[in-house]
């Protein structure tokens, strides 16, 4: 009898702390996302993220950009679609376009002296519309980390501490040649080394059920949590991010020859989306379900990629730890 009347009590401790979390966490409305959305077909719109001086006196300037389509990963080659002016056409963007929305995707650097100066960003997409973005010094545009980590995300509804304020941005480290080449269909095998501060501290869905206690941290599991989570919608006022250290390898730049790059380019294991992917089980941190992956623990992450189709590629990798950022490049030559 005595067994049976706890047993009630933790059950009842349990329901109560899983209708505590979804509380705190949502609103059990549905996402609509194919309401006024699409997956193919739609152009980019390009975005100025802002600028920031650097301790030698040059000023970086921040693009990213918006790929209307959940799936269609957009490419549009450097040069007459696809340019800077004035001066340089190419100022190293990326001519490969992710899904959706890609923030503080690339840096310009500009002299100190460019004062009242303006670089504009001009692309056509392959349904024809052209969008431009404009790189200005105006006061508002300026930007530091903390304002890079509530763009992305990372500070929820704009929330901060002193230890999240003093975030460092994570190092990573190409291991071996920035130029590699290879055969079609022969695959790639490449490493990088990954830093951080530990800061901001990494998502644990589990974390508040371990405080609570009780019955909720002896019954309770990361399946048990995910499957009873994944029937409820979160309340975003903002972009909501979970943080965690990773690192995500993708496409940057791709032959012109190449048709669908997406479909042409092979990644193992399949990497973390950087893009706002913000379904469920989106595999990226802006996905409901998300959790950080498990970290090697020497720091070294192991990436093979394989191509059916000849040329150069450029690859970009970005170490995140949630908020901060550090990319690395990689070019392959890939011989048929």
């Amino acid at each position: 009898m005595k067994t049976d009347k706890l047993l009630r009590i933790f059950t009842v401790m349990f329901a109560a702390s899983l209708m505590l979390l979804s509380n705190l966490a949502s609103a059990q409305q549905a996402y609509h996302y194919a309401r006024n959305t699409y997956t193919h077909g739609q152009h980019a719109e390009l975005a100025y993220e802002g600028w920031r001086e650097n301790e030698d006196g040059t000023i970086t300037l921040t693009f990213g950009y918006f790929n209307h389509n959940w799936e269609e990963e957009l490419d549009v080659p450097v040069g007459e679609n696809n340019f800077f002016s004035p001066g340089l056409a190419d100022r190293g963007q990326p001519s490969h376009f992710l899904p959706r929305r890609n923030r503080f995707t690339f840096d310009v650097i500009v002299p100190g002296d460019f004062g009242d100066d303006e670089l504009v960003w001009e692309l056509t997409s392959p349904n024809g519309t052209t969008r431009k973005a404009y790189g200005t010094l105006r006061a508002d545009y300026k930007i530091d980390n903390i304002i890079i980590m509530s763009e992305t995300g990372a500070l929820g509804a704009g929330t901060s501490d002193a230890k999240l304020r003093a975030n460092i941005a994570p190092v990573s480290e190409l291991i071996g040649d920035e130029i590699r080449t290879i055969s079609v269909g022969q695959p790639l095998t490449f490493q990088t080394r990954v830093s951080d501060d530990g800061v901001p501290e990494p998502h644990d869905p589990m974390r508040l059920i371990r405080r609570l206690g009780g019955a909720a941290a002896a019954f309770a599991s990361p399946t048990m949590m995910r499957d009873r989570m994944a029937s409820m919608a979160p309340l975003k006022p903002t972009v909501a991010k979970h943080n965690g250290l990773f690192l995500s390898w993708n496409v940057y730049r791709a032959p012109e020859s190449v048709e669908l790059v997406q479909e042409a380019v092979h990644f193992d294991p399949p990497q973390v989306k950087p893009w706002e992917d913000t379904r469920t089980s989106a595999n990226s941190p802006w996905g409901w379900l998300w959790v950080p992956p498990e970290l090697p623990e020497d720091g070294i992450h192991e990436v093979t990629v394989t191509f059916d189709e000849p040329g150069t590629y450029l690859l970009w990798g970005r170490a995140d730890d949630g908020g901060l950022y550090h990319d690395q490049y990689l070019t392959v030559n890939v011989t048929p």
